[in-house]
């Protein structure tokens, strides 16, 4: 089980680490489309959330306290999800159906990582296969 937990982490912090490489090299382009979805300070905040990415995605793919970089991927994904994919307010049936897309994948991965932040914290030193285990304690 140990092994498929890894591959597991592994596998979901790819996702994150791509996104948050892509706010620190393409921080320009992703804080123009964050201007424009009202961000404030979005050329600060591109960057902190980069940063923010990268670090939670390296804690649950490493295993260096991964309940806390599930955690803070979950930071992440919900105010992204509502500040960035209001489909609500598109008009175009188009933009609609995609920024809704975006929504549910946002809220979807935000689940996930809550529960592997539930089952990091349940799990504790039994996660096996982690540098630093969990910081928090769910049993």
């Amino acid at each position: 089980m140990e092994v498929l937990v890894l591959i597991g982490r592994v596998v979901f912090a790819l996702l994150f680490l791509g996104s948050g490489f892509g706010h620190l090299t393409q921080r320009q382009m992703m804080a123009g489309y964050a201007t424009g979805k009202g961000v404030p300070a979005a050329n600060l905040m591109v960057p902190l959330t980069g940063l923010q990415l990268l670090a939670g995605a390296l804690m649950v793919a490493l295993g260096i306290w991964p309940d806390v970089g599930a955690l803070l991927l979950v930071t992440f994904l919900v105010p992204t999800a509502f500040i960035m994919h209001g489909f609500w307010a598109e008009t175009d049936p188009g933009a609609k159906a995609m920024e809704q897309t975006q929504f549910l994948k946002d809220l979807a991965l935000a689940g996930a990582a809550l529960v592997m932040f539930a089952v990091f914290a349940y799990l504790g030193d039994d996660l096996g296969l982690v540098l630093v285990g969990p910081l928090f304690s769910l049993s």
